[in-house]
């Protein structure tokens, strides 16, 4: 079953917005949208469920450059594309690099004020930052079931050390203070993942294991779970963020969530789904986040990876430290999920220390808390230990994959 199939026996059932899962029928009134909120290019009423809403002309693209066996060739080319001041890479094949000629502009609605505001941001909250989306948003993931197992069974889920540092890249690239710049690499680095988004959909409909693992559609990556990664992350962000009483103006957070919304249209995602307020954002994810989460074996094993990794690196903490600042953030509910051992004295710790952290951090009390060294230092190895930039200092590239998860 193609995507035109899928989207034919809706329209054959007479459905305008076909349940993205049972009891949780699409209800995104498009005027809470970016593009509802464009002088009435939209009115009100409901878009079709984003579930059935995909990338369909660079999976085309994709889905060719792949069969044609060009990927080898096209990840070449693409190496030594970085920065956002740089051309388009010759090399590509033609339909491709046409393409990517339009696919790199910012889009008209883009706020260049509001980016550069959201990049001081991110520099001043970068610490909070750095532990909501690497232990809260990435662990999260491991617990939308749709995500885990697209993950666990593309080509990326076989080196996790490896998919972590893409992952994070593109989270760094999206936070650097000249993200959206000339000196920025953010408009490459979200072409380049969107691009792999592409070869995900051509290739893992093609995986027995992945047809076999309980998943719930037909076509991975739609612009439903792009939506659902955003508040994973940025949604999940900003809600951390007020809930630890960290100081956020209305100019600061109107900021953060444009360079999330820039991010969102600039992979593929379409502007009547990309929320216009936090309102609007936080409604959505108790929509379409929330109801999801969910354990499975995937994500089991893939949070184990996760945590393996980080307790890889010296972090001047225990595992169990660890384990309970992933409950901190995500609720024992997740926690148990997943089995992270308790650690109760760790828990007291995190529980007292870290809002006091926080208050020492922004000022707001004159004298460091006790714990103030540990957790300092427990953040600045997190953030190296996710983004694996080395003593190079540079990213870790994207490439397109051409195969599955390799299995014996």
């Amino acid at each position: 079953m193609n995507r035109r199939s899928v989207l034919t026996l809706g329209a054959a059932l007479g459905l305008s917005g076909v349940v993205a899962a049972p009891g949780a029928a699409w209800s995104w009134s498009r005027s809470d949208s970016v593009a509802g909120s464009l002088a009435g290019a939209l009115g009100g009423g409901s878009s079709i469920d984003p579930q059935w809403v995909w990338d369909d002309e660079i999976d085309r693209i994709i889905a060719s450059v792949i069969q044609n066996g060009q990927v080898p060739a096209v990840n070449q080319a693409m190496a030594s594309w970085v920065n956002n001041w740089q051309p388009v890479p010759s090399g590509l094949p033609p339909e491709l690099a046409t393409w990517l000629q339009g696919a790199v502009a910012l889009p008209a609605w883009a706020d260049r004020t509001k980016l550069r505001r959201a990049a001081d941001f991110n520099r001043r909250k970068d610490t909070y930052l750095f532990v909501i989306y690497g232990i809260g948003g990435g662990i999260m993931s491991t617990v939308i079931p749709r995500e885990a197992r697209s993950v666990y069974w593309s080509k990326g889920g076989a080196d996790m050390q490896d998919r972590a540092a893409k992952t994070f890249s593109f989270g760094y690239d999206l936070s650097d203070l000249n993200a959206f710049e000339n000196t920025g690499e953010f408009l490459v680095t979200s072409n380049k993942t969107r691009m792999v988004h592409a070869a995900v959909r051509h290739l893992l409909p093609q995986s027995p294991h992945w047809q076999a693992s309980g998943h719930d559609e037909q076509i991975p990556i739609s612009n439903h779970d792009i939506l659902v990664t955003f508040h994973s992350t940025g949604t999940f962000a900003h809600k951390k963020l007020k809930e630890w009483g960290v100081p956020m103006s209305t100019a600061d957070q109107d900021a953060f969530l444009h360079s999330w919304q820039v991010a969102l249209h600039m992979l593929g995602v379409r502007d009547e789904y990309i929320p216009a307020s936090w309102a609007a954002a936080h409604a959505q994810a108790d929509q379409i986040l929330t109801p999801k989460l969910h354990w499975t074996p995937e994500g089991q094993e893939l949070a184990g990876v996760l945590l393996g990794l980080t307790a890889q690196v010296d972090l001047g903490v225990t595992r169990g430290f660890l384990n309970e600042f992933v409950r901190y953030q995500l609720g024992n509910e997740i926690g148990d999920w997943l089995g992270l051992k308790r650690d109760y004295v760790s828990a007291a710790t995190i529980r007292v220390g870290w809002p006091s952290y926080i208050l020492f951090r922004e000022g707001l009390i004159p004298i460091a808390p006790v714990n103030f060294y540990l957790f300092d230092q427990f953040l600045r190895a997190l953030a190296m230990a996710f983004l694996n930039r080395g003593a190079s200092g540079t990213t870790t590239p994207i490439t397109i994959p051409d195969v599955n998860r390799p299995t014996s």
